[in-house]
């Protein structure tokens, strides 16, 4: 049986982009743009675990380097 790689964070997100720029395109059919909109919510979905799981990991990194300070995201 062939393993399934995981695709890297940004692998997900030019997928995700794509899939975004073809439904706005408006040329999809209702079916498939269901699918599309499906595998969309999934790929958003690794994607925000993986940013989770990397966040988590600097925290403990920055924590055991005893420098863990909160700080704001600007938009």
């Amino acid at each position: 049986m062939a393993k399934t790689v995981e695709k890297s964070f940004e692998e997900n997100l030019v997928e995700l982009e794509n899939i975004v720029k073809e439904l706005e395109s408006g040329n999809v059919d209702l079916d498939k743009a269901i699918a599309k909109y499906s595998d969309a919510m999934q790929l958003a979905k690794e994607c925000n675990d993986k940013l989770n799981n990397a966040t988590e990991k600097v925290n403990q990194i920055l924590k055991e380097n005893g420098e863990l300070e909160n700080f704001e995201i600007e938009d």
